[in-house]
């Protein structure tokens, strides 16, 4: 008889709990309502991706940044951010909101609402129509620009926020948002967003940050990246004002019989920030990585096994890695190594035919990709007294913008999340140490909030900063999610961060 009790009291208690927590009695459940809810709104909430793309915010070009910013606190009002604040800064305003849902728990969202350049002449769809159209092995995809970097995921996330609303369901968790408009010119004035004594505060409520992202490789493969590499980005100038050689404007070619060339200038001066082969940095007194560790060494290594690297060849239009690597040494590359990249080389004329000119100007614009050890400031000390010592000094080194590597430990709360989700879904996840690519994670993993940070979502795109860019919308493939399976996923992860 006091058996029985017992088990009676047990499952009274947990009736009671049930009922008091219906978001946590419901975070097991398999979410039949909130497939429904989502599908009845498809339309409108690809509606509503369309209708962002065709705002382009475009930093570089100071194109539609207050617009952008009125645009992404809409956005947030209408997905029930209760307070929506637009915060100025030296440069692109950014976004401020947050959602109290009376949860437990709160998590933290990071978003960005600009844009890479674009040139529509490169496109064989009107990037900013977002049409969808029929793409061969994928299915119906969403081109234009923004569509995967990150307006489609981003999107996404928000639709799962309409969706819960929809199903009458109380959002599991509470929501703090962080978006900016510069993330592709390197973050500049993220600081001064996330920094504001009430973003710190709100922030530091948080189990961790996320962004939403489309994680899905064309083969199911989902690859859970432990943090990113750092990056500056920055314009080298060389002219004869200031190098006080060379001519002070264009002049005839035949002139350089007799007159230094700024363009050759600048030429000498890069060569001597890399090997013979352009691979490895010989800058003076440059900032050193930190080794890869035992157990990245590992996940890497499970990494290219799993991965295809013919498939990965073929995406990037490649046929060699450096030093015709093997796949598995080119991977432990790519984490290990910080890099120094030409952007873009401008000097003089480059229309059609030949116009005999001697430049007074060159310039380039480079990307620095640094690894965990290195800091922003220390490898743009290190490059500007290279130049110096090496005869260089005049030429300008002008910095837009930047940031540190960011690293999560794989045992943190926000990544376990991740990984439960994903192995629910039937997916064994790829533990990766960082991406190659940069996002300003650091203002959330460094001090002083030292919080986890990490990328998040189903689905599928790719050609971001690149023409053609796409966001899959209706999948054709059974291994790959398309928009209504992203934003599912997306509520089964708040789900699973709020246990």
């Amino acid at each position: 008889m006091a058996r029985f009790d017992l088990r009676t009291r047990t499952v009274v208690t947990l009736l009671v709990l049930a009922l008091a927590a219906p978001g946590i009695a419901r975070a097991a459940d398999d979410f039949a309502d909130l497939e429904r809810e989502i599908a009845k709104r498809h339309d409108e909430a690809v509606k509503r991706l369309q209708d962002w793309i065709a705002l382009p915010s475009i930093a570089a070009e100071s194109l539609n940044s207050a617009a952008g910013a009125e645009r992404m606190a809409q956005l947030a009002r209408e997905a029930g951010f209760q307070k929506v604040t637009i915060v100025p800064t030296d440069g692109k305003p950014g976004v401020f909101a947050t959602l109290d849902a009376g949860a437990k728990k709160t998590v933290g969202l990071y978003f960005m609402y600009d844009v890479k350049q674009f040139d529509p002449a490169e496109w064989s769809s009107p990037p900013l129509e977002a049409r969808i159209i029929d793409k061969a092995g994928f299915g119906k995809v969403m081109m234009g620009r923004g569509a995967v970097n990150q307006k489609g995921p981003e999107s996404a996330l928000l639709a799962a926020l309409h969706a819960i609303r929809g199903t009458g369901r109380k959002l599991p968790v509470n929501l703090v948002l962080v978006a900016e408009g510069e993330e592709e010119i390197g973050s500049p004035h993220i600081g001064q967003i996330v920094h504001r004594p009430e973003v710190d505060a709100a922030l530091r409520r948080c189990v961790g940050v996320f962004m939403p992202s489309a994680a899905q490789d064309p083969d199911g493969v989902v690859t859970v990246s432990l943090g990113a590499k750092g990056v500056v980005e920055l314009e080298l100038v060389s002219s004869g004002e200031k190098w006080g050689r060379g001519p002070a404007k264009d002049i005839h070619s035949s002139l350089k019989a007799m007159v230094d060339s700024p363009a050759w200038h600048l030429i000498k001066a890069l060569d001597t920030l890399v090997s013979e082969d352009g691979n490895t940095i010989t800058i003076d007194h440059y900032p050193k990585p930190r080794p890869l560790s035992d157990e990245e060494r590992a996940m890497i290594a499970v990494s290219s096994q799993r991965r295809s690297e013919e498939r990965s060849k073929k995406s990037l239009s490649v046929s060699h890695w450096i030093d015709d690597l093997p796949w598995l040494q080119a991977n432990e590359r790519l984490e290990s190594q910080p890099t120094v990249n030409i952007e873009g080389l401008v000097g003089g004329y480059t229309g059609p035919g030949g116009k005999t000119i001697l430049p007074h100007r060159a310039a380039a614009k480079l990307d620095l990709r640094l690894v965990p050890d290195m800091k922003k400031d220390d490898a743009v000390a290190a490059l500007k007294s290279h130049l110096a010592a090496r005869g260089f000094g005049d030429i300008e080194v002008n910095v837009t913008g930047g940031y540190d590597p960011t690293s999560t430990p794989a045992s943190a709360r926000l990544i376990q999340a991740q990984v439960a989700v994903l192995k629910r879904a039937g997916i064994d996840p790829v533990l990766w140490p960082r991406t190659a690519g940069s996002y300003p994670g650091y203002v959330f993993t460094g001090e002083p909030l030292k919080l986890a940070s990490g990328h998040f979502g189903l689905g599928h795109g790719s050609g971001a900063h690149a023409p053609d860019e796409y966001y899959v919308i209706e999948s054709s493939s059974p291994k790959v999610q398309g928009f209504d399976g992203a934003v599912l996923s997306f509520a089964q992860y708040l789900y699973e961060l709020a246990k």
